[in-house]
């Protein structure tokens, strides 16, 4: 399904609405469509219907700002996470050390925060596409992030298509936009590749792995390793 840009635009204007007022949105990524919200309940509510445990965090979905205002990186990673986008145009997800006190999270409640981080590590997820980058640049803009995970039930395979999203999920949500079958679409049911950037160990091994792990070792001749 192609979509053109003026309705990305406007379907990111609506669910940034409805999240920032309290909301859950269902939203299609290019990595697998994703259930988010921003406030303390819709954070609640998702890891609720999703059945997923309050000891693995949520993310965020992030814009490449907000990581380079959040992320605590040096030169080299900040390099990497260019090169990746700009040169490479592929999605990943970053794990870092970030700075908890940062204006961009003085609207956020605690609770999402920690539910949201891991021993000082924020999850961001970027580049994954043209909806997440236009919802990402208006939480950016307007300071109220975005935070969630992918839309289906914990530990059943992330879903590329709003058909194929468990009931529970559908009903839990004020909105759902669905742009059809996600580009990075796979039969293992992987999302996102997330790395921690801080020695560049694999949290999770997920979709465009071998062009990332191809990237860290032919241009930065950094040999990424699986997490044990």
């Amino acid at each position: 399904m192609e979509i053109n840009d003026e309705k990305v635009r406007n379907d990111a204007s609506v669910v940034f609405d409805v999240i920032t007022s309290g909301g859950v949105a269902i939203v299609p990524l290019d990595v697998a469509y994703a259930i988010i919200g921003h406030t303390e309940y819709a954070i609640r509510k998702i890891f609720s219907v999703k059945k997923r445990s309050l000891n693995k965090p949520s993310g965020m979905f992030a814009a490449i700002d907000h990581s380079l205002a959040l992320h605590q990186l040096g030169e080299l990673e900040r390099q990497i996470q260019y090169s990746l986008i700009n040169e490479h145009n592929l999605p990943f997800s970053v794990v870092a050390p970030f700075d908890n006190s940062h204006s961009l999270l003085r609207n956020v409640a605690p609770y999402v925060v920690d539910t949201s981080s891991k021993a000082g590590t924020l999850d961001m997820l970027l580049n994954a596409g043209k909806f997440h980058d236009a919802l990402a640049k208006l939480c950016f803009k307007h300071n109220k992030p975005a935070f969630g995970s992918s839309a289906n039930v914990s530990l059943t395979g992330s879903k590329f298509k709003v058909a194929d999203i468990e009931q529970e999920l559908i009903e839990a949500a004020d909105i759902v936009i669905d742009h059809g079958t996600s580009k990075y679409a796979n039969p293992e049911g992987i999302s996102s590749t997330i790395i921690d950037f801080r020695d560049f160990t694999v949290i999770r091994h997920g979709c465009c792995y071998p062009e990332l792990k191809q990237i860290f070792h032919d241009r930065f001749a950094i040999e990424l390793k699986l997490a044990s």
